[in-house]
């Protein structure tokens, strides 16, 4: 029997989900498929440069498993812009994470929130301390 894949978390969700080339109708396209979990690899590691470990933590999943994920998204990325096929990005195993970010400081207990895509605070806006965490948005 095969081990039920684990949900992976997904920080970025946005609307676009199909990409094809210019000028050719959508037709005569052949497509490739990439799934939700799949982009937001592509997403952490090439577009954020972050490390497979980090990335991976982030989704939920180990660093292998991360890197088995991003090998074949670039792969089905390649084949689209090599052979000029449409991506369409739908499914896969994924939740969505929080909207909120929120944060807690370390020294005067200050809690805020920080909107998605601005990267980690370099302080607490109250105190300027520079040591905090982020907290689940469920105790906020």
């Amino acid at each position: 029997m095969v081990r039920p894949k684990k949900n992976r978390i997904v920080g970025f969700n946005p609307d676009i989900s199909y990409f094809k080339p210019r000028g050719i109708p959508l037709i005569d396209l052949e497509e490739v498929h990439l799934t939700v979990d799949e982009r937001e690899t592509i997403r952490l590691a090439d577009l954020l440069g972050l490390p497979y470990e980090e990335a991976g933590r982030r989704m939920g999943i180990s660093r292998a498993t991360f890197g088995r994920i991003i090998q074949h998204a670039r792969k089905v990325i390649a084949d689209a812009l090599i052979s000029g096929k449409a991506i369409n990005v739908e499914g896969g195993n994924y939740t969505i994470a929080d909207k909120r970010r929120i944060f807690m400081c370390l020294k005067c207990c200050h809690k805020w929130e920080e909107p998605r895509g601005t990267g980690r605070p370099s302080e607490c806006p109250s105190c300027d301390h520079e040591g905090f965490q982020r907290v689940s948005s469920k105790y906020y």
